[in-house]
């Protein structure tokens, strides 16, 4: 069944009754390269089992299951769950969950179905919960590999380094953890309905060693949020009064060799970090 053929697709989606939602932010893809490029983007192979967010009527979900050992995708539409029965009717590796990515369990759903295949993501996350998802997806550290089609603008995000116009609280996180790579962009004409926005897929493998030697992650997540919450106001006026006092933000700044007037959007994470060391180091004595 080829779902990204618009005359099928309208057909099935008639069938089964089924309407577009806004709210759910449901943009359905029509041009079979785009869920093409995005299978191989990700790296499944017969070793994996994927995750899929959002399978919508699956033609991603097709794709990854002809590399994947296993395929289970959460959809959070019920209207969806028939239609879905019957557009991967003849695919024996793929299993759909009804529910909420951001309300399981994603540990014990891996140990329930994947077995001893390596854990990916692989998905066309809307665009509502992209930031929420992926924080909750890669604070799991169980997936090797990350990849996902989101808004130009959040991809762009991820992949910023500092001094980027883009770089931000969200770009620490993620690079943080993982190793993000900006790989292709998707235009509004291969969705029906069109979104107004350009797309891109980016994949993210997991860092197999610290990013920094951090001796405190609380503390330095809390210094990069405070930072970035307050972008024009200086690092040293960010911190003071949520982190600590700003006598001792500063002593931390001048033995990290931070100039006064630097503004967190200027930090790399390496300098994130000796900055929570520094600070961690000061309130233990």
């Amino acid at each position: 069944m080829d779902l990204c053929n618009t005359d099928v697709l309208k057909i099935l989606l008639k069938k089964h009754g089924f309407s577009f939602s806004k709210a759910l932010g449901q943009n359905f893809l029509i041009k079979s390269w785009v869920p093409r490029e995005i299978a191989e983007s990700s790296g499944a192979d017969g070793s994996c089992a994927v995750l899929e967010i959002g399978p919508g009527a699956g033609c991603l979900t097709r794709e990854l299951s002809e590399r994947a050992g296993k395929v289970v995708a959460i959809e959070l539409d019920k209207r969806l769950l028939p239609l879905l029965d019957e557009s991967l009717s003849d695919r024996d590796n793929v299993e759909i969950i009804g529910g909420d990515i951001m309300k399981i369990d994603i540990k014990a759903l891996i140990n329930e179905k994947f077995g001893a295949l390596t854990p990916i993501v692989c998905a066309n996350l809307p665009y509502s919960i992209t930031s929420p998802a992926l924080a909750h997806l890669i604070n799991t550290k169980l997936f090797e590999r990350i990849t996902v089609m989101i808004q130009r603008e959040v991809a762009m995000r991820i992949c910023a380094e500092s001094g980027d116009a883009a770089y931000g609280a969200l770009s620490v996180f993620v690079n943080y953890h993982m190793l993000p790579e900006l790989l292709f962009d998707v235009t509004p004409d291969c969705f029906m309905p069109q979104p107004r926005v350009t797309s891109s897929v980016v994949r993210m493998t997991r860092r197999q060693t610290a990013a920094m030697d951090i001796a405190n992650e609380k503390l330095f997540f809390s210094i990069v949020r405070a930072a970035f919450n307050q972008r024009r106001k200086t690092l040293a006026n960010a911190l003071s009064g949520t982190i600590g006092d700003k006598d001792r933000i500063e002593a931390a700044m001048d033995a990290c060799s931070l100039d006064m007037r630097v503004r967190g959007e200027a930090l790399s994470i390496a300098e994130f970090a000796r900055l929570t060391n520094e600070l961690d180091k000061l309130n233990r004595d």
